[in-house]
């Protein structure tokens, strides 16, 4: 019969398993990054929303809103995916 090894990392179970294992060791650093990645995000895409009010009628207008959504669905992807990191960092069992 052998004896359990010290070494063996606990299974991952649930959202866990969709974490990278690096990411997972790291994942306040991890979230810190994707949020301050969303913040800079979110300031590119107010600046597009505001020239596209100030861009004159037609498709110079809509060509500002089509990058203005496209910088901000991606604040909100990575504001989620911070959010789901912090989550699973405070769920996490204390490393010893």
């Amino acid at each position: 019969m052998q004896a359990p090894a010290d070494d063996i990392t606990p299974s991952r179970s649930g959202l866990s398993r969709l974490v990278s294992p690096w990411e997972y060791r790291h994942l306040r650093a991890v979230a810190a990054v994707r949020f301050a990645g969303g913040g800079f995000n979110l300031g590119i895409g107010v600046v597009l929303l505001s020239l596209g009010h100030r861009a004159g009628p037609g498709r110079e207008r809509r060509k500002f809103y089509k990058w203005a959504a496209w910088f901000l669905v991606g604040t909100a992807l990575q504001f989620s995916g911070g959010y789901l990191d912090m989550v699973l960092a405070r769920s996490a069992p204390p490393r010893s």
